[in-house]
């Protein structure tokens, strides 16, 4: 019986991206996850690797406004999206609300989780700007925190929520 060769040579793919508002070329192997793209690539590096099994949320992006967990999509399969990492969040040195919210309500400790609970949090509030705290912690279902007991991230993001609808004032 006669067996083929597998080739070990795995060709380069070429993808277009826009990755919070610059437009990327790149060539690179097919098995490439988005989550190692964005950090070794683009040295978007808020962008966390925690588990590598997408139980954890450290590497949540939003992929066509979307919040993903960079870790399950391949980067080819990300070619022409819209991708926003947490680098892309502030504009001209103002902190997007729910950045602001995280930082004024103590709703980080170690902050290994902050990018990707910012990043679904912006995502939530962008589809329910009004969300129940039963809303907002089945939102973060997805995300771990080792550090602390969720009850600052869920202030946190009812503050961000109330900010962006305009129910308060800043401060």
């Amino acid at each position: 019986m006669q067996t083929s060769a597998i080739s070990a040579e795995v060709k380069a793919v070429p993808i277009q991206v826009t990755v919070n508002g610059s437009t990327h070329d790149a060539s690179f192997e097919p098995r490439l996850l988005l989550v190692y793209f964005l950090r070794e690539h683009l040295s978007l590096t808020g962008t966390h690797i925690g588990c590598d099994t997408s139980q954890c949320g450290a590497c949540t992006i939003l992929l066509n406004g979307r919040a993903v967990k960079s870790c399950t999509v391949l980067a080819v399969q990300a070619n022409g999206a819209e991708i926003t990492t947490i680098e892309g969040l502030a504009h001209d040195g103002t902190l997007h609300p729910v950045q602001e919210a995280f930082h004024e309500k103590h709703g980080l400790q170690c902050g290994f989780c902050t990018p990707g609970m910012i990043m679904t949090a912006t995502y939530l509030l962008q589809t329910n700007p009004d969300p129940s705290e039963a809303e907002i912690r089945h939102a973060l279902e997805g995300n771990i925190c080792r550090c602390t007991g969720y009850v600052n991230i869920v202030e946190s993001v009812h503050w961000a929520a109330e900010r962006m609808r305009g129910a308060h004032g800043a401060g």
